[in-house]
Parts: structure tokens; sequence; C-alpha cells
């Protein structure tokens, strides 16, 4: 990028559905800094908590909650979501609206939502991040996925990270048979980098997600972890003022950390057990990592993931009723994670907030017809 060209401001947005969205946008977060582009980061609730400690230099603006619950019978996971869907539409109409406010206020040259339906705007540059171009819901599948393209297709690019070819992490999530979008394959994201460290921990629990299912799994882990003979680093997942650590016994808690703490414990760990969700496992295969999968119950996302990883032979995973700490002895049958190497050619990516109007319309227009 020409460090001589006046910057361009872009709205960061990424949606809050436990943390796994927030933190894949640190790293691009970070690549617009160093490409002479000015964030703004916009969420609700703990991602924006969470990337205000990450980056307590730039602008936050603040978005309406989806008010995403999980249920507690996983059976009803989905059930749960169409009972929100009201609240949903009435939060994403006020995204639109206050996007529409923001881009002129703030001088905003070009958009990037991470999974937030109603962050863009066709007078500028509007990219969406997501590795769900299918949105798995059972035997909805279909019907979901063709209301997510249908959605992605107001945006001006679909940045998807993952690979194109194979190998790659999400399979049939990120990958379309006749792709009719414009997608932009980047690369896995991860803020995380490996080290070489002396091992502290020979077990790490990181849990995430929204209540109540992060909550209910947090206090069976407690339980099972007392027959655990080894060191555990034990992370909870809240979102806090400030950061608390307790120590019992052979167990040390932390309710979050940093992303370089973070950074530092997974590289001082043998073995991770957390959520199969997509934003984990692309850390988790960026640090060449053993570990054990528990789904949060009903989300066919996370239970896909799971399957696919167990099916290649790389991580093994139980539903959460099931999970015993007997179950880690699966991990030395597994070959565990390892990076797929991708190059984040972060110039070439930024180039759609380059575009100038005419070639914007263009690609409005083609969009409008694709559509029809």
């Amino acid at each position: 990028m020409n460090l001589n060209t006046p910057s361009k401001t872009i709205l960061v947005a990424p949606l809050n559905w436990g943390l796994g969205h927030a933190t894949r946008c640190v790293p691009i977060i970070k690549a617009l800094q160093e490409n002479n582009f000015i964030p703004i980061i916009a969420s609700d609730g703990i991602a924006l908590d969470l990337l205000k400690k990450e980056f307590p230099y730039l602008k936050f603006l603040e978005l309406p909650s989806y008010e995403i619950e999980y249920a507690k019978n996983g059976k009803y996971f989905k059930w749960k979501l169409l009972k929100n869907c009201p609240r949903m539409i009435e939060a994403i109409l006020e995204e639109k609206r206050l996007v529409k406010k923001w881009v002129k206020k703030h001088d905003i040259d070009g958009i990037i939502s991470d999974n937030r339906l109603g962050v863009f705007s066709k007078k500028i540059p509007s990219v969406f991040i997501t590795h769900q171009l299918n949105v798995m819901t059972g035997n909805t599948t279909w019907i979901t996925s063709l209301l997510h393209q249908n959605i992605i297709k107001k945006f001006t690019e679909c940045w998807v990270p993952d690979t194109l070819g194979t190998p790659n992490l999400a399979g049939e999530l990120s990958h379309l048979k006749n792709p009719d979008l414009n997608i932009k394959y980047i690369g896995p994201l991860s803020r995380m980098n490996p080290k070489k460290v002396v091992k502290k921990y020979d077990l790490m629990i990181i849990l995430s997600g929204p209540e109540p299912q992060r909550g209910m799994l947090e206090e069976k882990l407690k339980k099972e972890i007392k027959l655990y003979n080894g060191n555990i680093l034990f992370i909870k997942g809240i979102i806090e003022k400030e950061q608390k650590k307790e120590q019992t016994d052979h167990v040390t808690f932390y309710n979050f950390m940093h992303s370089r703490q973070l950074e530092q414990a997974l590289n001082e760990s043998n073995i991770i057990v957390c959520r199969s969700g997509y934003t984990s496992i692309m850390d988790l295969s960026k640090l060449n990592k053993k570990a054990f999968f528990i789904p949060t119950p009903g989300q066919y996302e996370q239970e896909y993931l799971a399957k696919k990883l167990k099916k290649e032979g790389l991580v093994p995973y139980i539903e959460q009723n099931l999970f015993t700490i007997k179950n880690l002895d699966e991990i030395n049958n597994y070959k565990g994670l390892s990076e797929i190497k991708s190059d984040l050619n972060w110039p070439e990516i930024f180039k759609v907030f380059l575009l100038n109007k005419n070639k914007l319309d263009m690609l409005n227009e083609a969009s409008y017809k694709v559509k029809k």
C-alpha cells in the first residue's frame, strides 16, 4: 500500500456470538493499521468489550444486540433461534439505520462486516466475512443457506477465511458447488503464532459462547477435572472489567485472557479442550495443537466441524452430556491439527477499498441482476 495516499477509514463490525467473530477480526484490524487504513470498530456486548481491551486507542461504536441465546436443551437450539428472529430483524434494521448515519458522520470509506447482516452500504465498498456459505441447520439447511447467500449478494465481496482447494478447514460450510457470489478465499485467520516455550500445563480448557451453555459446560468440567492428574489452566471465557486469577490445587482459573497472554498460554499447554468453533479451529491449526472438542449442543455448525475433523483423524470429540475426563485418552489416537499454509496478501485483499464509484456501481448492478 502506498503510504503517500490519504488514509481511508474502515468500519469493522463483528457479530457478538461468543468471542470467535471478534477474535478473528483482530488480525484484520492490525493489518488495516499496517496498510495505512484507519479502523473504527462497531459491535456490542462481550465482543465489543474484548476488542476495547485489544485496541484501547481506537474509536468504538455500539451496535444493537441480536440477543442470541442458546436453549438449555440442545435439541431446541434451532427453535430458540427462530423465537428470537423478530428481535434479530429489529436489530438488523437498526444496524442499517445507524450505518447510513455513521458513513456520513465518520467519513467511512469501507465496511468489513463479520456476519452482521445489516452492516453494509451500497455507496461504499462493503465486505462480508463468513466461513458459512452453507448454514447447517439440519433438515432446513437448504433454506437457511439460500437466505444467507442472498444476504451475501448485497455486499461488494465475501471474504472466506479458508482455502479454496484441499486441504481446508471448513469443508462443505465454506465451499459451494456452483457459486454465483463474489467470493475471495483469503486463507485461515488467526491472531496466534507458534513459539518454542517450556510446557507449563498438561491441559488447557477454553470456554466461550453464549449462555446458558457456556456456564453449563463450566460446571460439568469443574467436576470432571478433579479426577485429572496434571496441571490445568482453565479459561472461563467471561469478559469482565478486570482480569481475575484463582488457584485451586492443580487448577489455575482465569475469567479471560488478552490475545498475547492467551497465545503464550496455548503454546505452554500440551492439549486443549474447547468448543469446535471455527475460530478455535483456526487458532489451534496455526499452533499445530492436539485437542479435544465438545461441540455446543444443537449447534449444527460445530457438530459438523467436529465430525469432519474426527473423520480425518485429527481431533476427537464427544457430546457435552457424555463427556468424562477419561475421554481425553482418545487424543493419543489422533494426529492433531496442523497449519494450512496460506499467503495473507493484505494489500491485494484490501484492494476492494480502492474501488472508484463507477466500478462500485457496476458491481452493485451486477449483483442486482444476479438476485433477479
